[in-house]
């Protein structure tokens, strides 16, 4: 039996991962990663190529180590892939992939866990594609990338048209001569925008509230108040906003040189999809050979509904990376911790409160 199983490679569960190898448990023998992933770099990985290094949001450094210079006109997926995979090896941590988790579960009787004492004290079951794991505590840092959210309008079924997300975009080369209709109000709509804007497509930008930029510094007093703002409802057991929600997007000049040009002016809310098009709330209407959904990513934890950890309002109840009802579980990766912003000091915070509950004393 394991004293502690993450659940994702990606920066929060590598940043974990790295802090249990620091404290003193022992890659393979204490604890392991599992990543569903063929190869290391998390949701970058999955990144379309034409997302350079230097148009990606920033890339945080790992805990220990730096990422090293890299040509900004590079894919960020192979970067961030490239840079992942040399953490893992010169840190020497257990991942294990491709790995997928099917379900995290109390043991029973068939597990042969071999550990007595009440429920409460009993370890934890990971079922995988490769076998079952047993471990006295669970760190889920599966993020969000494989939950794309689709919010339903009407008329979406009768569109005619393409419609994609965010997560399968992969060059604006697929859009020459079309018209798209860009869905969201977050930081990808705005590069999509940008991007198909340069390379002569037909765009409008269609969001819930109005666009909103701001001029305040991204810097760590910024990055601590949305964090709590996020973790407000979260304490609360309600839904996490979006961190974009709450941030708003940083007017770079780029993005006000797109205001001026009128590419990033939002037609306002979208009303419905008709065959050929849209409607707005004002009463216009766009003529779309595709929609573009950027409207964000849920949580990824269809693997934990065993556990049953959801309050009436539809979140769950956390105290930072702890959950209320399951204390043999800590998660990353909801709520503040599914931005890169607190990817790293989640993943901290989660190693840290798994010591704690193993009675395990910290070092340096």
């Amino acid at each position: 039996m394991l004293d502690v199983v993450v659940i994702g490679a990606g920066q929060a569960g590598l940043s974990a991962a790295y802090y249990l190898a620091r404290q003193g448990l022992a890659p393979e023998t204490d604890f392991v990663v599992l990543d569903a992933n063929p190869a290391p770099g998390g949701a970058w990985l999955h990144r379309w190529p034409s997302l350079t290094l230097g148009a990606a949001h920033a890339v945080h450094d790992l805990p220990g180590m730096k990422l090293p210079p890299a040509d900004p006109t590079v894919p960020a997926s192979a970067v961030v892939s490239r840079y992942y995979g040399d953490y893992e090896k010169t840190f020497g941590l257990p991942i294990r992939r491709p790995v997928k988790v099917q379900a995290v579960r109390p043991v029973t009787e068939a597990d042969d866990a071999g550990v007595p004492g009440d429920a409460l004290s009993q370890p934890l079951a990971v079922e995988t594609d490769q076998g079952t794991f047993i471990a006295r505590l669970v760190i889920n840092a599966t993020g969000t990338w494989d939950k794309p959210h689709w919010p339903h309008y009407p008329g979406v079924e009768s569109f005619t048209g393409r419609q994609l997300h965010t997560h399968d975009f992969q060059s604006v080369q697929e859009f020459a001569g079309q018209r798209v209709l860009v869905v969201g109000g977050g930081t990808s709509a705005v590069q999509f925008l940008l991007q198909l804007a340069a390379a002569g497509v037909e765009t409008a930008w269609c969001t819930r509230r109005p666009a909103e930029f701001t001029k305040r510094a991204f810097d760590p007093e910024w990055g601590r108040d949305v964090e709590a703002r996020v973790n407000e409802r979260t304490a609360a057991g309600l839904p996490p906003l979006s961190v974009v929600g709450v941030t708003g997007l940083p007017l770079t000049q780029q993005y006000q040189d797109g205001i001026d040009a009128g590419i990033l002016v939002s037609r306002g809310p979208l009303t419905r999809l008709t065959a050929t098009g849209a409607v707005f709330e004002d009463g216009s209407e766009f003529a779309a050979d595709t929609v573009l959904w950027a409207t964000g990513f849920r949580a990824s934890m269809d693997h934990l509904a065993p556990l049953k950890l959801r309050e009436n309002g539809g979140g769950i109840v956390m105290d930072g990376v702890k959950v209320a009802r399951e204390p043999r579980l800590i998660m990353v990766g909801y709520g503040a911790s599914a931005s890169t912003l607190g990817a790293n000091r989640a993943g901290r915070a989660a190693a840290l409160a798994a010591l704690d509950r193993l009675n395990v004393p910290l070092g340096v």
